[in-house]
């Protein structure tokens, strides 16, 4: 199995300097998400099933 991380991201159609986004980070694990203006706050984890399956909800 391939381990990976991408790190933290905010989507490419965020504005650079905005602050109000959620960031996304993609693990071998599962699925990352947390508030971008309290990054160290909590975060939701989940599968990339799950995440997949919500983005296809949104295109």
């Amino acid at each position: 199995m391939t381990v990976y991380d991408t790190g933290w991201f905010k989507s490419s159609r965020s504005a650079a300097s905005s602050d109000a986004c959620v960031e996304v980070r993609l693990t071998g694990n599962g699925v990352f998400v947390r508030d971008s203006k309290d990054p160290d706050g909590g975060r939701i984890e989940t599968t990339h099933r799950a995440w997949r399956a919500f983005l296809r909800t949104l295109a």
